[in-house]
């Protein structure tokens, strides 16, 4: 991928609120093609390798393009083995992000199981601050979001402003549905994770993430029994 200019914060911002009315009712290709070609190698995805469907379109708009995935130390390992095969059979440039710690360090300094009595420091330390430092290199990042999948996702831009990180954010496939998603699967032999074919729905770290039963929304197999319902990484 090329390098493209840098922009201030003002500019980015500038670019991600006239992007999210422009490309709105853009086909996801399109959308990538448009972050590709703004922003060059300073453009990455982001991937819980639940499926690898934006890791797929984009490896269309740009050939080569980094793919972010945060190795929690939770993951099943499933997981892993579908982040392995990506990097594999895909034309794009898989970088693992870990957190400082490991879990047995953070086992010893916040006591085992932090997952079950704080959930939210959890994810904070083992999600949102190692995304953090690895997306310090770009100006934009690609994530997997849908409006369908819960009602805190229903506003979700196609190309956004991610004030916390300074950064653009660009969900290409917000106005998809499941059938969309599983259309695009089937037509391009998109790699997912097993675990959708066993009653899982939305794939995380395994201490958290259960079964959905039927009538449930994608998310409710995600922190089961709280009132959690995303890890930090998008609000």
């Amino acid at each position: 991928m090329t390098t493209a200019q840098r922009h201030t914060a003002d500019e980015l911002r500038a670019l991600a609120e006239q992007a999210g009315r422009d490309l709105e009712d853009a086909p996801a290709l399109e959308i990538l093609r448009w972050a590709t070609a703004t922003f060059g190698s300073r453009f990455a995805v982001t991937s819980s390798m639940e499926d690898a469907v934006v890791a797929h379109l984009a490896s269309r708009a740009a050939p080569g393009v980094d793919v972010v995935f945060l190795d929690t130390g939770y993951h099943f390992p499933e997981t892993i083995g579908t982040r392995d095969a990506v990097a594999a059979v895909m034309d794009v440039r898989v970088i693992t992000l870990t957190p400082r710690q490991s879990v047995a360090e953070q086992d010893a300094e916040y006591g085992p199981k932090l997952h079950d009595r704080d959930p939210d420091l959890c994810c904070a330390l083992r999600k949102v601050r190692p995304l953090e430092e690895g997306l310090t290199g770009y100006d934009a990042w690609a994530t997997g979001l849908r409006r369908d999948e819960s009602p805190t996702r229903a506003n979700t831009p196609v190309v956004g402003w991610d004030a916390r990180r300074g950064k653009v954010k660009v969900s290409p496939i917000a106005r998809w549905t499941q059938d969309d998603v599983d259309s695009y699967v089937a037509e391009h032999g998109v790699l997912t994770n097993p675990l959708l074919m066993d009653g899982y729905a939305s794939v995380g770290c395994a201490p958290c993430t259960r079964r959905v039963l039927e009538g449930e929304d994608a998310r409710a197999g995600r922190w089961a029994g709280r009132a959690k319902t995303e890890c930090g990484l998008h609000g």
